[in-house]
């Protein structure tokens, strides 16, 4: 199993971006610069905000203080319990302040800074009056324990968890009056929020850093608490000694904004917003077959039983070889298995299952290269390979990769007709695939029909295995929470199934069963009779094989059963038929239209027809 976290190992060739934009801020030199990630769900954002972090802290000095303060900022964790706003205020302020006190420079400038953010955050929780906000002094009318708060905080005694009692004091107080104000002290909220900003901007000079604040999963946030969030940053933007990397998704933002303003439909407007914040924009890079290919092959490879150092030693041979791939150089098995690592067996075959499987993980719209999906494909693989190990049911996991990518990607009429397939055949095999599967491999044309006819389903039939010729039960047992296996005999009674077990057995025997199989009702004879059938289209040559028997007992016991057995016969190929079968099915009642058609065929061969004419009783019957 692959767990569905952020990391800063690059699987993904995002190193060379991730180190772009380092660059970027370290030759911004303390000027303010905003650097916006942008790109879908699930393509990387995240990984690239780490592998980002990562590159920049190459840049940190060795001997002397860090240059380079991070503040890592998750928008959506405090979604329904804090204000994202003060939030992100608060973070950034305990990590000035801490970093102050331990470098012993900077700190009145940085508790200066903290003790005004706290202010805000009290006057959120309190619904202060902006003025005394402002002012730094009480209101008059709060009850004694929250003017007792309000005064702790003007002197900076006061902690987190005695802004938490705020919040909940202040949730039973109607916290207004007016602030006695100090004639000496007046000012507004404008220049308030300027004196912030400048504390803030003293106090990252007085300690001599530059503080890289890292903003992830604005897009699985509210749209309130994406603006809250955007906001704050706006609040510090442009200020020196700041670099704001902001990791979202460009629509999920425009939607925000759209709720945010209502009735703002002008799209240039919505786009200006989020432009207005973002100094340079920067794009998740898609990926290709190679990078998906080298990725679910990584994938396998951290899952594997190798050394912590021989995984890194072909992950850093993977990702330089596709710092190359512009100039043709392959990222595949035969690479990896010459990276100086053995690999063990089980770990070649799921490099195989991986080589086949990315093209077309690739260029599917249901997964577009998405490293997301593509990990959940994985870990439903994996999950499905575990059930099929502690069940005794011994899946091939290649041919259970190509089901589940059926599953996920095809058209679901397409899976359900495969699923029937397989429930309607006696050995569980998806035989209507066998034509379609040669000509795909062979590279020949062919036309599937129906449900089939699809560009996914063209190219599947590509992949290898061929699964025509296998028992798919078991895989569909493993994945039953999709498709349920259900054959005709789970729809028998425990006398008819022992029945149709002894026909499929010994069909040439079907006699000596006739009077059991009289007492049986008839939906339970057209179920036997639907099995029967097939395991008849196996056959390839129509003389008189052992089922023939079985099927011809059935349609005596149940008439309605012959004009299916007929009609079966009618659509075997003429070039399959042989002189044999006329005598044992031409005085039937059924068979009048069956000989008929075989008469009129410019398929079936000329002894057959000859017996028929002769009312089969033409000597040449032994085939």
């Amino acid at each position: 199993m692959w767990t569905d976290n952020e990391t800063d190992r690059d699987f993904l060739n995002f190193e060379g971006v991730a180190d772009t934009i380092a660059e970027m801020i370290v030759r911004a030199n303390g000027r303010p610069v905003s650097i916006g990630v942008s790109g879908d769900w699930g393509v990387g954002k995240s990984s690239m905000i780490k592998l980002t972090k990562s590159s920049l802290g190459k840049h940190q000095p060795e001997d002397s203080p860090k240059k380079y303060l991070f503040v890592d900022f998750n928008a959506w964790l405090y979604q329904g319990y804090d204000d994202a706003r003060a939030a992100l205020l608060d973070v950034i302020a305990s990590k000035l302040s801490d970093e102050a006190d331990e470098r012993k420079t900077g700190v009145n400038k940085a508790g200066d800074f903290l003790r005004r953010v706290k202010w805000f955050r009290l006057a959120k929780l309190l619904a202060l009056p902006a003025a005394s906000v402002a002012l730094g002094l009480p209101p008059i009318g709060l009850p004694g324990e929250i003017a007792g708060l309000v005064k702790d905080m003007a002197a900076g005694d006061i902690g987190s968890d005695d802004l938490s009692n705020a919040g909940a004091l202040a949730s039973t107080v109607a916290a207004t009056g007016r602030a006695l104000l100090d004639p000496k002290q007046q000012t507004s909220p404008p220049q308030e929020i300027q004196a912030l900003r400048d504390s803030f901007e003293e106090a990252l000079d007085e300690i001599g850093v530059t503080l890289v604040v890292l903003i992830d999963d604005l897009d699985r946030c509210l749209p309130d608490t994406t603006i809250s969030t955007l906001e704050a940053i706006r609040l510090f933007l442009f200020l020196n000694n700041t670099a704001f990397v902001i990791a979202a998704d460009d629509n999920m933002i425009k939607h925000a904004v759209k709720k945010h303003f209502q009735g703002l439909d002008d799209e240039t407007l919505v786009t200006n917003y989020f432009d207005k914040l973002i100094q340079i924009p920067i794009r998740v890079p898609a990926l290709g077959t190679q990078e998906v290919r080298a990725y679910m092959m990584l994938l396998f490879i951290e899952n594997s039983e190798l050394s912590i150092p021989e995984k890194e030693t072909l992950r850093s041979a993977v990702a330089a070889q596709l710092k190359e791939s512009w100039k043709g150089k392959r990222v595949d098995k035969n690479y990896v298995a010459n990276c100086g690592v053995v690999l063990p067996p089980t770990l070649t075959a799921r490099l195989d299952t991986a080589e086949r499987l990315a093209p077309l993980m690739t260029t599917s719209k249901s997964i577009s290269g998405n490293p997301r999906l593509i990990k959940r494909f994985l870990n439903a693989l994996s999950i499905r390979m575990t059930i099929s190990a502690s069940q005794g049911v011994g899946v091939d996991e290649a041919v259970l990769a190509k089901l589940l990518l059926f599953e996920r990607i095809a058209p679901k009429a397409a899976y359900s007709a495969l699923t029937a397939a397989v429930n309607a055949d006696p050995d569980g095999k998806p035989r209507l695939l066998s034509e379609w599967e040669s000509a795909a491999v062979a590279g020949q044309e062919f036309q599937p029909t129906g449900e089939w006819d699809d560009p996914f389903v063209r190219e599947w039939l590509t992949l290898q295995p061929a699964i025509s010729e296998v028992d798919l039960r078991g895989a569909l047992y493993v994945g039953r929470e999709q498709a349920p296996l259900i054959t005709s005999s789970d729809r028998l009674s425990s006398e008819a199934a022992g029945l149709l077990s002894a026909l499929l057995e010994v069909p040439d025997e079907a006699e000596a069963l006739r009077e059991s199989l009289k007492l049986l009702p008839r939906t339970e004879i057209a179920i036997i009779m639907e099995r029967l059938l097939a395991r008849a289209r196996q056959e390839q040559v129509w003389g008189v094989p052992p089922i023939l028997q079985a099927c011809i007992t059935i349609s005596d016991i149940d008439p309605t059963q012959g004009v299916t057995l007929a009609g079966f016969l009618i659509e075997r190929p003429g070039q399959q038929i042989e002189p044999s079968i006329v005598p044992k099915i031409k005085s039937l009642p059924w068979a009048v239209e069956v000989l008929e058609h075989w008469s009129k065929s410019s398929t079936v061969e000329g002894p057959v027809k000859k017996t028929i004419k002769s009312g089969g009783s033409n000597g040449n019957v032994s085939k």
